[in-house]
């Protein structure tokens, strides 16, 4: 997980774009639009097109009935995300190349989730309001205070844990926050990052550390574009 590189997304250049971000190499970003599309719209009939060449090489029909099962059940979880004002969601795989790789418990790779959402607060100061963030909540740990190029922020951790019939794997998490007031003082953005791999915390903390330093919620680069 050292040295990450960092990979700039076609979505920099949105101009529609609330808050522009980096984000290290090893994160692919989910299309929520066109995983979510509503029905019979052109990119409900895309979305069937792209799944079809998957279902087609699919050898027997349990098997693929098991697959739109779960493509299904990663719909819904993504739809849940989406409610709770998500607007960037990206799968992170990293090699476990820090120290003892037996905290990965021999199962190869590093998985993480990292989601960008937003959040109406009360107005107030935005410093108080990173406060109230990780203060107002029972749970939270590791709280920090500090001050981000793009002005006062909080980080914390929670350790959730799945509901049992969620269909979530049973396995101890960790959830990295950074809650960063938007200069309007009436919302802030949540960035968090979520991860099967609680012994990597230093590393994954550090990998939030590194994107949230690179929010702006200014065009960077002083031009029609941006990320997030």
């Amino acid at each position: 997980m050292a040295n990450l590189a960092i990979i700039l997304d076609d979505s920099f250049n949105d101009p529609h774009a609330a808050l522009w971000f980096l984000e290290p190499a090893g994160f692919t970003a989910l299309p929520l639009s066109a995983l979510l599309p509503s029905p019979d719209t052109r990119a409900a009939n895309d979305l069937r097109a792209a799944v079809a060449p998957l279902l087609d090489a699919v050898p027997d029909d349990g098997t693929r009935q098991h697959f739109i099962a779960q493509f299904a059940t990663a719909q819904r979880l993504l739809a849940a995300l989406r409610e709770v004002g998500t607007v960037h969601c990206s799968i992170g795989l990293h090699r476990d190349d820090v120290g003892d790789v037996s905290v990965a418990n021999g199962r190869g790779p590093l998985f993480s989730l990292f989601t960008v959402s937003w959040r109406e607060a009360g107005v107030a100061p935005r410093g108080v309001t990173a406060a109230r963030a990780v203060t107002s909540v029972d749970g939270h740990t590791q709280i920090e205070f500090v001050e981000l190029p793009c002005g006062p922020a909080a980080f914390s951790e929670t350790a959730p844990a799945p509901a049992p019939g969620s269909g979530l794997p049973q396995q101890p998490l960790l959830q990295v926050h950074a809650y960063l007031p938007h200069p309007d003082c009436r919302r802030l953005a949540v960035l968090t990052l979520t991860t099967t791999a609680p012994g990597r915390r230093d590393e994954y903390r550090a990998i939030l550390r590194l994107i949230a330093e690179s929010v702006s919620f200014g065009d960077p680069l002083g031009e029609a574009g941006g990320g997030g």
